[in-house]
């Protein structure tokens, strides 16, 4: 573009000079010459700075690394590469023995709790039959007790019989409040519960419903609709949860968001809702008219994390850029645009707005030297 503001200013200097035979020497060359420099270095500074351009604009896509919940060889990885799929469709598999071992094992356990819980009910309701017999028992020999009391002192019976009397009513007393105790142990065990289930019985059934869920990841389903862009598990291979060690990439099938960096010079003629047009070199020869979907919310290099270290300002590298979101409004589905495609772009402000055509035109010119390009020639 400043080429062709050159050579389009100098055309018009030497027309001007022809048609008002102005004479060629050193003063009127150098004004001639100035005032181009002044003229062009104006327009184009002024057009830098009211519609910014960008040449770092890429389409940025979401991935997931996939990472097993559970530990185990892979037996089977049905997916291919770049394949679509659906949620929910299987991944790959890991060797299940071990877990199903771990469930049929609590599946027992469970069942001698619920066992061992209905003898304990049993253990707790023959408890209190007993202890309501030896209560009775009390009963009778304590009324036994205080008759011959009275009997004794009119010497209806003899001091021996009332002794006799006195010792099976202490013997009954006691007998009834160890059947008492024993009654009260075995009705706390039996109605020792969480949520109404006994204690045992929902330890067991929360460790069972883990091994289940254990065996339920043994199968690795895709999370939503997509596909593995990076898959080199093979069956055989041991696979454990670790963070750091994804077995595989999983793209989702979603629209990518196209964001351009731009500088910072340019963040006050960054305005949302602005008009905008991009190219990419996978399109050559070709523009996308945008507009800007959000304007600069932030640069990375100012971010900051909490960490055991000082922020250092001679650690940060680059002055750092402008990211705009840009929303394209034509159908572009019709092209192949991979994600990840790099593109430029270019913000048409109301400021100097007749200047705009001058990006256009550098804009598209750009856009038609995509064709010209070179890989090893």
């Amino acid at each position: 573009m400043d080429l062709l503001l050159i050579l389009t200013y100098a055309a018009i200097a030497i027309a001007v000079f022809k048609i008002f035979k102005i004479p060629v020497n050193g003063f009127t060359l150098l004004t001639a010459a100035l005032g181009g420099v002044g003229l062009v270095g104006f327009l184009i500074l002024a057009m830098n700075y009211n519609h910014p351009f960008s040449n770092e604009g890429r389409f940025y896509f979401t991935t997931t690394p996939i990472i097993p919940t559970v530990s185990g060889r892979v037996t089977e990885v049905p997916v291919k590469t770049g394949v679509p799929l659906k949620a929910g469709e299987v991944l790959f598999k890991i060797d299940p023995e071990r877990y199903e071992n771990a469930v049929k094992a609590l599946e027992a356990q469970l069942a001698d709790a619920t066992q061992a819980t209905a003898q304990l009910r049993s253990a707790a309701d023959s408890a209190a039959q007993q202890m309501n017999a030896a209560t009775a028992d009390r009963a009778a020999a304590q009324d036994i007790y205080e008759r011959s009391q009275s009997l004794v002192k009119s010497g209806a019976i003899s001091q021996a019989q009332f002794k006799q009397a006195e010792e099976k009513f202490f013997a009954a007393r006691s007998k009834a409040e160890a059947a008492q105790a024993e009654a009260t142990r075995a009705e706390l065990e039996a109605s020792a519960a969480i949520g109404g289930v006994n204690t045992d019985v929902a330890r067991l059934q929360a460790d069972l419903d883990t091994a289940r869920y254990n065996l339920e990841q043994t199968v690795v389903r895709a999370p939503t609709d997509g596909s593995v862009v990076q898959m080199f598990l093979r069956p055989g291979m041991y696979v454990v949860p670790m963070p750091l060690r994804p077995v595989m990439v999983f793209l989702h099938a979603e629209d990518t968001t196209f964001a351009a960096a731009f500088l910072q010079n340019s963040s006050q003629r960054i305005i949302e809702g602005a008009d905008a047009e991009i190219i990419l070199p996978s399109v050559p020869g070709r523009f996308f008219k945008a507009k800007v979907a959000r304007a600069g919310a932030y640069i990375p290099q100012g971010q900051l994390q909490a960490t055991g270290t000082l922020i250092d300002p001679e650690q940060i590298k680059g002055d750092g850029r402008i990211i705009v979101e840009l929303d394209i409004e034509e159908d572009i589905s019709k092209f192949n645009i991979p994600p990840g495609s790099m593109g430029s772009a270019a913000i048409y402000t109301e400021h100097m707005h007749h200047l705009s055509i001058m990006r256009k035109v550098l804009l598209r010119m750009k856009s038609w030297m995509n064709f010209l390009f070179g890989d090893g020639h």
